[in-house]
């Protein structure tokens, strides 16, 4: 061997040795998340929240001594894409991923965080992601399966609504709502005048609306995404829709309620997670992060943002880095603010990886979410 290859060769191992320390010093939690497309919303407000997380932890020393280094990849609202880029990010040894909130590109991508016994921290919320099996799934905000039966409770016995007609998005997460939706319905005598699917990033609700009016229900309830939702709403005042408008956290999000105006005062629903909660952690919260990136985040802010802290929590009580032994220790655990700060409020999660906590029955009123009543844990 030569002088220069030998000098080569030790520059490569000296190379080696400085990224073989970093890495020991630091853990990998890459953010895979919808930004452009129609998760743009949502995808914005989870990759913000779960920043804002770590720049958090790691001021303050990281977690076991280590800084967290991220990564952020935009799956474009497009299934194939998610599945790429969290191959992309198991690729690089990730300690868990953050990601993404679209159930379409989870439902695709989940298997190879499972395959590569990776924990995954998601926002998406058909009901079907936590009966698939995978012990490496954690979900950060109820699945559809408790969230439709409390929306029809309120229905039945705060309005005492006897039929409904259901306004939803074509994809997995609609679809998976409505689903859930049409099933509490029917156990609680409800009757559906009208079921109506609609398009992912549809512009115009007018003819929807009109099917609505004709079905004359006694309430109308809208399961889309944001930006359908908040056109949806403005439609739906255009053509004077009279009967109460019923969502879930999408349609009560302080996205809807930006695009939407006027068109969304009155609209009341189940909200999961909300800035705005009288809780004074969520507060806090709410004003750090309208000072950092100078919006109001929704829940989906929430979600990245406690998905980060559920982590260092759950590894400080394991007491080392182990994907493995993080993925069991999640399972039948309850974080309390008392022992995270950050978890904002108590939050469980069961042996499927489904979340609990309180969650509270909301309106809009004057452009803001007041909230009505507050839920509790089903588990309480």
């Amino acid at each position: 061997m030569n002088i220069p290859s030998f000098g080569r060769v030790l520059a490569a191992a000296a190379a080696m040795a400085v990224l073989a320390a970093h890495a020991q010093q630091t853990v990998n939690m890459p953010i895979v998340v919808e930004l452009t497309g129609g998760g743009a919303v949502s995808g914005t407000n989870w990759r913000d929240g779960a920043t804002m997380a770590i720049d958090e932890i790691n001021a303050k020393g990281g977690i076991l001594g280590r800084k967290i280094v991220t990564s952020v990849a935009d799956t474009q609202s497009n299934p194939g894409v998610s599945r790429a880029q969290v191959q992309r990010a198991i690729d690089a040894d990730p300690y868990v991923i953050l990601g993404p909130i679209f159930s379409g590109s989870v439902k695709v991508n989940m298997l190879l965080a499972q395959q590569a016994e990776v924990p995954q921290f998601s926002g998406g919320e058909a009901a079907e992601l936590t009966q698939m099996g995978n012990p490496y799934f954690f979900r950060t905000s109820f699945g559809q399966q408790i969230a439709m039966p409390k929306i029809v409770n309120y229905l039945a016995d705060g309005l005492k609504a006897k039929s409904v007609a259901i306004v939803w998005v074509n994809n997995d997460f609609g679809k998976g709502g409505r689903d859930g939706f049409l099933k509490a319905a029917a156990a609680r005598g409800i009757k559906v005048a009208a079921d109506i699917s609609t398009e992912q990033g549809q512009v115009d609700f007018a003819a929807d609306v009109v099917k609505v009016k004709n079905a004359k229900p006694d309430a109308l309830f809208i399961y889309l995404n944001e930006e359908e939702s908040a056109r949806m709403l403005r439609e739906a005042r255009k053509q004077a829709v009279a009967v109460p408008i019923i969502g879930d956290t999408n349609l009560l999000s302080q996205k809807v309620v930006e695009l939407a105006g006027d068109a969304a005062n009155g609209v009341r629903g189940h909200i999961s997670l909300s800035a705005e909660a009288p809780i004074p952690a969520v507060q806090e919260f709410r004003a750090r992060f309208l000072n950092r990136f100078k919006y109001v985040p929704d829940h989906n802010g929430i979600k990245g943002y406690t998905a980060v802290y559920a982590v260092k929590y759950a590894t400080q009580k394991q007491g080392k880095f182990d994907r493995k032994l993080l993925a069991k220790t999640m399972h039948g655990l309850t974080i309390t603010p008392k022992d995270e700060p950050g978890i904002l409020m108590e939050t469980s999660w069961d042996d499927k990886g489904e979340v609990d906590r309180i969650s509270f029955l909301g309106e809009v009123v004057g452009g803001k979410q007041t909230m009505v009543q507050t839920l509790p844990k089903l588990g309480k």
